[in-house]
């Protein structure tokens, strides 16, 4: 099967989230078990400095602006990779979405847009590539336009449609759909127009023949009016055209046994091992070097949707309890300094880093004995998969993917082998402070027991395998039979 993947990032090239991730590791998925799977993306700066064997395919004419098509390989993978060479557009500092000072690019949607065009030309073999695609999977907003733009063509492939977070939508003005010569008859609350806005997102989920997000229970909650950001009812019309699947994580990548960022490889069968990585991590935030001290990593953005706020709320009480707490990412500058003033505060006991280091990110996995993600609302989640894959335990909020993926500690559970993690339900500090007051009685108390807990989990099926199954049969269900 031929499949074009259209995302505005993928690692290891250029990320911000969880879906450059995805980009990264199911089209690999797909090709390993046969398919023709190509990724179509942005010409970054970023990609164009990092892609492997890049060369020009194609020159194209788009609105006036001239576009080069470049082919490489992306990643350890060597995934088929189009680049869309339009620096006007995408040759910039800051991230794909914001400038440096942290702002939206004003002319996102032409980016955007441009970028949908470019991915629609291919999809329809008119980008001199001599290649047609029998489905096209595009991702999250800035790939909304795609089944839009494809739908009044009668020999267009088939289209599927990832909602990798429903937050985002891509939200723009009447007089942005004037400038982008959208056809006047999208402007419709069947197509493009909610609430009187142009929504890239909305284009996606209504003009797709098939529909899916990256959990299925994160799939119910966005059928609800808390989660639906005002779409679920159209989720909820498109009901038989929609579903959840989760995602996985990439075994190449995220090997303790093979992980070349870490300071001592491990596996299940020479977990204790592990304790050097704990041992160096403390180390390496200069916090007091013990194995018997329980140690606590985050790794994420410093948002209100991941809880941070929450870590805040209990974080006198973690300290009251003797362990420690490594963090690392960016984000909100009010909870980045509150971190900041709590790390000199409890300077033996917190160690914090703002940015973003992928070997760090590796290095709290592997260090770390449990990982804390309290969040109000997780569509998949990775960081949970990373640490079950470590051995690390991970301690989570009952919603979306993480809902999905760890089993909480019981009496049930643990008799019958199947505990993974603490999870709580609701997002408060006091339903946070239970679960990590269990995890702490327990991981003292339990001697052998917690490396039993952490050792099931790192023997979870998390490959990106069965996951990418899930797709080959949404893509044929696509192409027999169009949901549009």
């Amino acid at each position: 099967m031929k499949i074009l993947y259209a995302s505005s990032e993928v690692a290891p090239l250029i990320k911000t989230g969880g879906l450059a991730d995805v980009a990264g590791s199911l089209p690999a998925a797909l090709n390993h078990i046969g398919m023709d799977c190509r990724l179509i993306v942005p010409g970054y700066p970023q990609v164009l400095a990092k892609a492997d064997n890049l060369q020009k395919v194609s020159e194209l004419q788009v609105d006036g602006s001239t576009v080069t098509l470049l082919q490489g390989e992306c990643g350890p993978h060597q995934v088929p990779m189009y680049v869309v060479d339009a620096p006007r557009w995408f040759d910039r500092p800051g991230n794909p979405y914001l400038t440096p000072e942290g702002y939206n690019w004003p002319d996102n949607a032409d980016r955007f847009m441009l970028f949908c065009q470019v991915a629609v030309l291919v999809a329809l073999d008119r980008a001199g590539l001599d290649w047609q695609p029998e489905v096209v999977h595009a991702n999250d907003w800035q790939t909304g336009l795609i089944a839009p733009l494809l739908q009044p063509e009668e020999q267009r492939p088939a289209t599927l449609f990832t909602i990798h977070n429903l937050a985002y939508q891509g939200l723009f003005d009447w007089a942005t759909f004037l400038r982008l010569g959208l056809d006047k008859s999208l402007w419709t609350h069947h197509a493009l127009e909610f609430h009187d806005q142009l929504s890239f997102i909305k284009g996606g989920i209504a003009l797709s023949d098939r529909v899916n997000t990256v959990s299925p229970t994160y799939a119910e909650e966005i059928k609800t009016a808390e989660f639906g950001y005002g779409l679920e009812g159209l989720l909820q019309y498109r009901a038989s055209h929609f579903s959840g699947v989760l995602n996985g994580i990439d075994y190449h990548q995220w090997d303790p046994l093979n992980d070349p960022h870490i300071d001592t490889p491990y596996s299940i069968d020479n977990f204790p091992a592990k304790r050097n990585n704990k041992l160096a991590l403390q180390r390496e935030f200069g916090l007091p070097e013990d194995e018997y001290i329980p140690l606590f990593g985050y790794v994420g953005r410093l948002v209100d949707q991941k809880g941070v706020d929450l870590i805040l709320q209990v974080l006198p009480g973690l300290m009251d309890s003797g362990a420690q707490l490594v963090l690392l990412g960016s984000g909100d500058h009010s909870l980045q300094s509150a971190l900041e003033k709590i790390s000199n505060r409890y300077h033996s006991r917190v160690g914090i880093t703002i940015g973003y280091d992928e070997g760090l990110s590796h290095r709290i996995e592997a260090g770390s004995d449990c990982f804390l993600m309290p969040s109000r609302f997780e569509p998949c989640g990775l960081n949970q998969m990373y640490s079950l894959r470590y051995g690390t335990v991970p301690i989570v909020r009952r919603t979306g993917g993480l809902a999905d993926s760890v089993v909480d500690v019981t009496p049930h559970t643990l008799a019958n082998g199947t505990a993974t993690g603490f999870v709580f339900d609701n997002a408060d500090g006091s339903s946070l402070w239970g679960a990590i007051e269990h995890a702490i009685n327990f991981y003292r108390r339990s001697g052998s027991d917690w490396d039993i807990l952490a050792m099931t989990g790192m023997q979870q099926d998390l490959s990106w395998e069965a996951s990418a199954q899930h797709y080959l049969e949404l893509y044929q269900t696509s192409i027999d039979d169009p949901g549009l």
